[in-house]
């Protein structure tokens, strides 16, 4: 779809969709009709409803270009961006691209704010914007939807080159190069309105919410794999002129908080969030994450709360003392993922028994025994099977052993008390997570990644399979009223 030019005239687009359409809507040659046909109709008819749309948008947007009302409202509602010395410095005209791939043209007051002189040049350096645009969130030359569209096919799509066909097919066509930009631009924002709630947390400005009061809480937490690009030091390669790199697998941390009604089942119905998010920062980065939602979302006033994952260290180190830290409720409980646990099994069933049959009977006998709360008796037939072995083997199964022991400790088996609570005793719900998230787009051998672009598109993808990535666009349109404060 080419670039269209606004024709600022609602009865002149009308009256080209309803001529185009009228032609498509003809009834001949129908005998040699099949899908295709229909299909080829089907494009062309939204292709043509694009442009009117478009169309509309674009005499929106000049009519209130030309609004006194919406010219001053546009000077109040970005104030906070003004300095002392920023002024009034006549007016700029800028190119706005609707959907349907329109573009007009307007002309908008513009202010500069007046800094000392460069001394190189002797010229007065001007940092200015159009408070018109800034107001709109539209400063990138295209609207509000057309922006947030991108940055949504940009972050979810399995690569910038199909979000670029997925675009074009719904009549937003721009360069390749200008879609990457424009969605780690809008991915960046939402960042730093992550970063500037943590802050408020720090200082003690994050006022807690009741979001979750009186509600069962489900906290669960995984890290996937992503290669992350690391520039080489020294002098740069006489060729490319650019630093060589290398790739380090790194561990992106991931989380999600949800909710569960009286039978046990996920609460979707969009009044209560379900929160998906995850950094590529340490665990301490983490952790700030983790603290800022349970504060926002008030977890003290919680019902129930399970914390559940896989045994990696940093996790059981790590957010029990927070939770305890955040008053969360007496009935707080800690799950080690049934499903996980069963994989310990299998690797002690593996090195005890040289016979299949007797292999499976076993493992199928005690992951019974786990998933019914038997776990002392399960380690006592576990301690009595290893005395029959040594060496390698025996280490082996010491090591299986231990795992259990341990975990027995804190109480992170008790599969029976939390099934008969209603409460989830797997943590499928972060594992699936970590595939939509990083794995399908994030993770492979030849990807070598930007650890803040990494960033960017894990927290972006994180929010659109939470299901609010609309929320997500609005909080980012109402964030370019004013400077974010991330500390």
């Amino acid at each position: 779809m080419n670039k269209i030019y606004a024709t600022l005239d609602l009865n002149k687009s009308v009256k080209e969709f309803k001529d185009n359409v009228t032609k498509i809507l003809e009834l001949t040659d129908v005998e040699n009709w099949d899908g295709v046909n229909i299909k080829e109709k089907e494009e062309k008819i939204r292709n043509i409803a694009l442009i009117l749309a478009g169309q509309c948008i674009a005499i929106l947007l000049y009519n209130l270009s030309h609004n006194t009302t919406a010219i001053n409202t546009s000077n109040k509602k970005t104030q906070a961006w003004w300095r002392a010395k920023t002024k009034n410095h006549g007016y700029k005209t800028r190119q706005i691209l609707t959907i349907g791939n329109v573009e007009l043209n307007l002309t908008l007051p513009y202010v500069v704010e007046r800094n000392n002189k460069n001394s190189k040049t002797s010229r007065a350096v001007n940092q200015g914007f159009c408070p018109f645009l800034r107001w709109l969130g539209m400063e990138e030359g295209i609207t509000p939807l057309v922006w947030s569209n991108i940055a949504k096919y940009g972050a979810i799509s399995s690569s910038f080159e199909a979000a670029h066909q997925t675009l074009i097919d719904w009549g937003i066509n721009i360069s390749l190069k200008r879609i990457e930009r424009l969605t780690y631009c809008f991915g960046k924002i939402g960042l730093s309105l992550r970063e500037s709630k943590i802050f408020n947390l720090k200082i003690g400005n994050l006022i807690p919410g009741n979001i979750l009061k009186d509600q069962r809480v489900v906290i669960a937490a995984d890290g996937g794999r992503t290669r992350i690009r690391i520039d080489k030091k020294g002098r740069k390669n006489s060729k490319t002129n650019r630093h060589g790199f290398t790739g380090e697998w790194i561990e992106p941390k991931v989380l999600t908080i949800y909710t569960v009604d009286k039978k046990g089942k996920k609460i979707k119905n969009g009044e209560i969030p379900i929160i998906n998010d995850g950094t590529y920062e340490d665990y301490q980065g983490f952790l700030k994450i983790l603290e800022m939602y349970l504060v926002s979302l008030g977890i003290n006033q919680a019902q129930q709360v399970l914390l559940i994952a896989d045994g990696a260290e940093w996790i059981w180190k790590h957010i029990p003392p927070l939770l305890k830290k955040l008053n969360c409720p007496l009935e707080t409980y800690q799950l080690l993922d049934f499903y996980h646990a069963t994989e310990h099994l299998q690797v002690f069933a593996d090195n005890s028994f040289s016979q299949e049959a007797e292999r499976k009977k076993w493992f199928k006998q005690t992951r019974s025994a786990l998933k019914k709360g038997k776990i002392n008796s399960i380690i006592q037939d576990m301690n009595k099977l290893s005395l029959e072995f040594s060496g390698e083997r025996r280490k082996n199964l010491d090591r299986e052993i231990n795992y259990f022991i341990k975990g027995n400790k804190e109480g992170r088996f008790n599969y029976h008390k939390i099934s008969s609570l209603k409460l989830p005793i797997g943590s499928g719900a972060v594992e699936s997570l970590i595939r939509q998230a990083v794995n399908l787009r994030m993770k492979g051998n030849s990807k070598f990644w930007l650890k803040n672009n990494a960033e960017i598109m894990l927290h972006a993808r994180c929010q659109w399979i939470a299901g609010c990535w609309n929320k997500f666009c609005d909080s980012i349109l109402t964030a370019l009223l004013k400077p974010i404060q991330i500390g």
